[in-house]
């Protein structure tokens, strides 16, 4: 299947704003308790009218959903409870005619246990597949190698009794990792992605890309065989389908991160993990640093390349990239009852962290919406929806989606009792009152209010393509920067700033105050006396720049974003 969308098209992620969904949690179009793509494809509207560019599906493959569908235990077909291939075809088809995107999960370094490649490779060590997992007749090699689940696995080596041999897992002890020095198992992937990209798909989040291969004396992350393979898979899509995308989920420190763009020949984006738990320490703090710091030691990415940066999503808030000071405050901080604990991170949805403050969401979505990079959104995040920390692993912030205050939230007609999880209940965020029928009814609603910020965001390219600079603020408690870039065509709801008009450059100045109380500020804006301020959101203009430093009060959480726009007529 083809694409329809134009070449011109070709680097459409770094301006998108995606939205991730788990398959099972967001629509139950045929009452069974479970979601499914046919659900999704009934929710498209609901989708377009919010303003995503691209939908993320969690993995829909064959699996015993032992980790969520992580463990999957054939590449080639879809779990039944989904649905089947036509029902992804057409989900991708809905979903193009509307201008959306869909990519999905590729889980590139492990299998499940249960998969039919495994099932062969542990009966002997002669059969055709005995080579396709890492296997050793000890536990003593890759020493140097981190474990990952702590709460759960003591070791990456596991025992099988039937092969008689230890096998290697970087992730939970059923998820065997793939043997990538097999060239078998290299080309194997290939055809995989090859068959996706096929019906439709518009590209793939390569799930745990930093483990695929193990060299003793290393960490076994980041090796350069890894890298090797990558530009393989990258010079495979640009050549047979280009205008999809790559994106690597590399839960590294930025610095380390880059390297998976390559020289803008590996893959097309990158989660910037690192941003996302400073984002909420810096709100908590109420300074910038913990902010400007991990900006600041972000490399430069190649062209045509971008960010994927989040607030929150289907895992737990990883705190594997700060310092263990930092993680400790953060805990103390956003997890005071044990159970909110998942792992080296912290298993809440948004609302949820911020005490179901409107103010800080706000706030938090401003940054998202105006940082360097192409933002992700949660689905139900644009409610406001809470999470259930007395369900077991990651499960607290997958409940279903909230509909409508009907049966089941609107999610499905089924039982109650066969509903993969139970939706909440409680008097805060149960979806009695926290529902997307109720947010659509309420013009003042966060759902509003998000679909208004990404209508505003849509009309300055500049904040997916344009630089990024931070000014320097005396208060520590404002954070203010530049995006900039050329002018790009206005959009259809656009219009002219009443008292100005856009020059040559889209000059976008965002100010925005990290305290609980207000805040003054004084920016440094004299190279651009002469231009007036207009505020986005409800095109209002501020006192034009003189020659002093321009001074604004913000409210507590307050945040502005503004045009600088020349005088009309030479005023």
């Amino acid at each position: 299947m083809i694409s329809p969308f134009a070449a011109p098209e070709l680097r459409w992620y770094q301006n998108a704003v995606f939205y991730e969904i788990l398959v099972r949690g967001f629509f139950d179009s045929n009452d069974d308790g479970t979601g499914d793509l046919a659900g999704i494809t009934a929710k498209l509207d609901y989708l377009k009218w919010l303003g995503v560019d691209c939908l993320w599906l969690l993995p829909f493959y064959q699996s015993p959903l032992r980790d969520g569908g992580y463990d999957i235990s054939d590449f080639w077909t879809i779990l039944p409870e989904y649905g089947d291939l036509a029902d992804a075809v057409l989900l991708v088809e809905e979903a193009h005619k509307r201008g959306i995107r869909v990519i999905a999960d590729l889980v590139m370094n492990h299998t499940s246990d249960q998969h039919p490649w495994f099932q062969e490779s542990r009966q002997d060590r002669t059969n055709p597949k005995a080579d396709w997992y890492v296997w050793s007749d000890d536990d003593s090699q890759y020493r140097d190698a981190r474990i990952i689940f702590v709460d759960t696995e003591k070791s990456n080596w596991s025992w099988d009794p039937l092969r008689g041999q230890y096998y290697w897992h970087r992730f939970f002890a059923h998820q065997p990792d793939l043997n990538y020095d097999n060239p078998e198992v290299a080309e194997a992937m290939l055809d995989v992605l090859r068959y996706w990209l096929d019906i439709g798909l518009d590209g793939f989040r390569l799930d745990a890309v930093p483990y695929l291969f193990e060299r003793e004396g290393t960490n076994c992350e980041n090796l350069p065989e890894t890298h090797e393979y990558l530009r393989r898979l990258r010079k495979e899509v640009d050549s047979m389908f280009p205008g999809r995308v790559l994106l690597a989920e590399a839960n590294q420190w930025p610095e380390d991160v880059v390297e998976y763009f390559g020289g803008g020949d590996e893959c097309h984006m990158c989660f910037q993990f690192p941003l996302m738990p400073r984002m909420f320490m810096a709100v908590r703090r109420e300074q910038r640093y913990p902010i400007t710091e991990i900006l600041a030691r972000t490399p430069e990415i190649p062209p045509g390349c971008q960010w994927g940066i989040f607030l929150r999503n289907h895992d737990e808030l990883t705190l594997e990239m700060v310092t263990d000071e930092e993680r400790d405050y953060m805990w103390e901080e956003y997890a005071k009852d044990p159970r909110m604990k998942r792992n080296i991170g912290i298993g809440r949805r948004l609302a949820p962290l911020v005490e179901n403050d409107r103010r800080v969401a706000e706030l938090l979505h401003s940054l998202l919406f105006s940082f360097p990079g192409s933002p992700v959104l949660y689905y139900g995040d644009e409610i406001g929806m809470g999470d259930n920390i007395y369900l077991g692993d990651r499960d607290s912030v997958r409940t279903p989606m909230q509909w409508s205050p009907d049966r089941n939230a609107g999610f499905s007609h089924a039982d109650f009792a066969q509903l993969y999880l139970p939706p909440l209940m409680d008097p805060v965020y149960g979806y009695q009152s926290v529902n997307v029928e109720a947010n659509l009814r309420d013009p003042s609603s966060m759902l509003h209010w998000m679909k208004r910020m990404l209508e505003v965001r849509k009309q300055h390219s500049v904040f997916g393509t344009g630089t990024f600079e931070v000014l320097s603020v005396d208060n520590p408690s404002v954070i203010a920067y530049l995006r900039s870039g050329p002018t790009e065509p206005l959009g259809e709801e656009d219009g002219q700033p009443a008292d100005g008009q856009r020059g040559d450059e889209d000059i976008v100045l965002c100010v925005c105050n990290l305290s609980r109380f207000a805040q003054p500020a004084e920016l440094p804006l004299i190279r651009f006396e002469g231009k007036t301020p207009i505020e986005l959101l409800g095109r209002v203009p501020f006192p034009r720049i003189g020659e002093l430093p321009y001074f604004v009060t913000l409210a507590p959480y307050g945040f502005y974003w503004f045009e600088l726009v020349e005088p009309q007529g030479g005023q």
